[in-house]
C-alpha cells in the first residue's frame, strides 16, 4: 500500500493552524503550504543557469497539431 499525502493533517494545520480560509487553502500550491508551515527544504530557487542547462538537456521538440 503506498503512502499517500496526510490531508486530514495538512487541512488541519492550513485551515485551524493558519487560519486560512478553505478557499485560500485549495488555491495554495504544495510548496507555498510547505514554506507557510515552516517546511523548506533549504534549496535555491531554479536560477536562469540552471534553466538554460535543462532547456539543454531536454529540448521541446517540434509542435505537433492535435489528432482530431
Amino acid at each position: 500500500m503506498s503512502k499517500g499525502l496526510d490531508w486530514p493533517g495538512l487541512m488541519a494545520a492550513g485551515l485551524n493552524g493558519l487560519r486560512l480560509t478553505p478557499d485560500q487553502f485549495w488555491r495554495l500550491t504544495p510548496a507555498e503550504l510547505a514554506v507557510m508551515l515552516g517546511q523548506t527544504t533549504g534549496q535555491r530557487p531554479l536560477g536562469r543557469i540552471g534553466l538554460d542547462e535543462l532547456m539543454r538537456a531536454f529540448p521541446d521538440g517540434p509542435k505537433q497539431e492535435p489528432v482530431a
